[in-house]
């Protein structure tokens, strides 16, 4: 997947890890990107051990937007979080 100069690029701070997302991505994707250490059993051996990485918890995990810096939540079946997916799904594919 390439990205035009046009694209939307969204950057988030997840459990220390630093995160970037350029549309088009489906709401799966976004959610997987988010949330990675959350998914089990999938990827490589270095991306599973690094879902297990120590981890202080002291600073927030932020996704920063057009709209602004927003909170991540620390599960993916929140409410909260279904918003901020569909939120980063609609400004990643503004043509649906």
């Amino acid at each position: 997947m390439t990205a035009d100069a046009n694209s939307a690029r969204i950057t988030a701070k997840v459990q220390g890890r630093d995160i970037v997302l350029d549309g088009p991505l489906t709401k799966d994707e976004i959610r997987g990107r988010v949330w990675w250490w959350q998914v089990s059993g999938s990827g490589t051996s270095e991306e599973r051990s690094d879902r297990h990485h120590e981890y202080d918890g002291s600073r927030k995990d932020v996704i920063t937007t057009l709209g602004g810096y927003y909170e991540v939540p620390g599960d993916s079946g929140t409410p909260a979080a279904e918003e901020l997916v569909d939120m980063v799904h609609a400004e990643l594919n503004p043509d649906g």
